[in-house]
Parts: C-alpha cells; sequence; structure tokens
C-alpha cells in the first residue's frame, strides 16, 4: 500500500489550515442538504458519488491495488470507524435531539482522547507543551459552543450516539496512522468508502426508506460533501496522518468548531459572541502549541 512516499506529503503548517476549513465545510453543506434527505441517506449519497469519483480516477490512472488480503481489512476497518461510524453517530445523535453545540463540545475532545490512546498504541510522546496546548484548545472549544450547549430532551440513547462518534473518530484516527499511513490514496480511499457505504446503508434503508427529495440545492450540497469533504479533506487528513504524529495531526480537530461558527455566520446569519471570538483566539493558540515540533 505505497505510492505517495512521505517526501510527497503536505506538513501540518502548510497545509493544516486548508484542511480544517474543508473538513468544517461540511456542516455548512450538511445543513443546507439535510432538508431533502435523511442523514444516512445524505450519508450513503455521499459515500458512493466519491467512492465512484475514485474508482475513475484509480481505472484512469492505473493506480495500484492493496496486495495483501490483510491490507483489505485494515483499509475497511478504518474507513468504517472515521468515516461511516464517526459521521453516522454524530448524524444519529443530532437527530435523536443533541444540540449541535452539545455534538461540538463533544467531538471537541477527540484530540485529548487521541493524544492519550496514541501513547501506548503508536509509541508517541506528548510532551508538557503539547498538553497544554490540548487543553487550551479544549477550552477554546468550550467558548465557542457555550451559548449552544443544551441537554434539550435527549435520551440516553441520543448522547450514546455522539460519545459513539467520538469513540470512532479516535479510534479510527489511530488505526489509520498505524495500519494504513503506506495506502495509496486513489484505491485506499475507494475501499474505505465502500466499506462507509456498506455501513450507512441498513439504517438509511430501514429507518429513512432512502427517501430523497431531488433538487438543485440537494445536488449542490451532496457533491461538495463528496468530492470536498470525502476526497479532499480526506486525502489532506491521510497525508497528514502519513507524516506528522496523530497527536499532532488530531490537535487541528479543534479549530473545526470555530470555523464551522464562523461559516455559519456567514451563511446563515447565526449569531457570533463575543465569547465565541474569545474561543476562537484561544483555540487558535492552543492548536500552535499542540501541532509546533
Amino acid at each position: 500500500m505505497n505510492t505517495i512516499t512521505a517526501r510527497q506529503a503536505p506538513t501540518i503548517s502548510s497545509h493544516g489550515m486548508l484542511f480544517v476549513v474543508l473538513w468544517s465545510s461540511a456542516w455548512i453543506a450538511g445543513k443546507i442538504g439535510l432538508p431533502y434527505a435523511g442523514p444516512f441517506t445524505l450519508l450513503l449519497i455521499r459515500f458512493a458519488a466519491a467512492g465512484a469519483v475514485m474508482l475513475l480516477i484509480a481505472l484512469a490512472t492505473g493506480a495500484p491495488w492493496p496486495g495483501k488480503l490483510v491490507d483489505y481489512g485494515h483499509l475497511a476497518v478504518a474507513g468504517i470507524l472515521i468515516q461511516g461510524l464517526a459521521l453516522g453517530f454524530a448524524y444519529f445523535g443530532l437527530q435523536l435531539g443533541v444540540s449541535a453545540g452539545m455534538s461540538a463540545l463533544v467531538n471537541g475532545l477527540a484530540p485529548l482522547f487521541t493524544a492519550l490512546g496514541a501513547v501506548p498504541f503508536l509509541g508517541e510522546r506528548v510532551g508538557p507543551r503539547q498538553w497544554l496546548g490540548l487543553f487550551a484548545g479544549l477550552i477554546g472549544v468550550s467558548f465557542v459552543v457555550i451559548d449552544r450547549i443544551s441537554l434539550g430532551a435527549a435520551t440516553w440513547h441520543a448522547y450514546a450516539a455522539t460519545f459513539a462518534a467520538l469513540a470512532a473518530l479516535v479510534c479510527g484516527t489511530l488505526y489509520q496512522k498505524k495500519y494504513c499511513s503506506r495506502m495509496d490514496l486513489r484505491t485506499g480511499s475507494l475501499i474505505q468508502l465502500a466499506a462507509a457505504s456498506a455501513v450507512v446503508l441498513l439504517p438509511a434503508l430501514r429507518l429513512e426508506g432512502l427517501g430523497v427529495e431531488w433538487n438543485w440545492t440537494l445536488i449542490f450540497a451532496s457533491s461538495w460533501l463528496s468530492l470536498v469533504n470525502s476526497i479532499a479533506a480526506f486525502s489532506l487528513l491521510y497525508l497528514m496522518l502519513r507524516r506528522g504524529e496523530a497527536s499532532r495531526v488530531s490537535a487541528l480537530f479543534y479549530l473545526t468548531a470555530p470555523i464551522t461558527a464562523v461559516m455559519g455566520f456567514a451563511a446563515f446569519h447565526e449569531t457570533l459572541s463575543v465569547a465565541a471570538l474569545v474561543g476562537f483566539a484561544i483555540t487558535v493558540g492552543g492548536v500552535y502549541f499542540g501541532t509546533r515540533q
């Protein structure tokens, strides 16, 4: 599983912000598309369309396929965790009543738990300055979403789904780094998207009946989710994981909530409070300390 070398991979400092912007835009595109398709159906469209594009790219460029059966298994597990389960459980929790702010706060724990897992699972060393940056980033995210946190009427099932999404993202990040860092981005991503599609197919069918209201708005939103998020953003994530430590790369997830808040302000005129701006500054500082070598 190796054609693109570490020398070709972008560094966190040069491509990290591009990744954060592309990754954060998924929440905006998802909000645009969800009125016309259920969350699992929208994910299925996203994964299937992205997989079709990657198949065409792989065939057109003669991309190599994994040489061993176990490599297919590793790619499928990583794809199921980091795409199918992480996104599926997050959407399911929101559907069951978890507020967007609470979901963002729980998701904000990902860098911290990834760093904790990277020490025994990957043998990474996390220094005091990096721990300081990780905790500062978590505090910053809390400020960003504090006015949108609500326990609401969500049941324990809803919060279980939200924390399951967190666990899947953390485990998927660590698994990708350990077993799939050398994958070819064309065929590897195709296998992962196929596995993620299989995971969301059943709930999309059973819970939503694959109901879709096709229009140009949904086509735009699903195209953005497929091309920009599932292909471009995940490719950047995989390249950064190939070269950098998982604990440092995952710190970039802290910036998702602040960047999404700014995008929501620009796209939907959502409130951007003073606390959110303060949190944004704290988060940027935390990520700086958490990612610099």
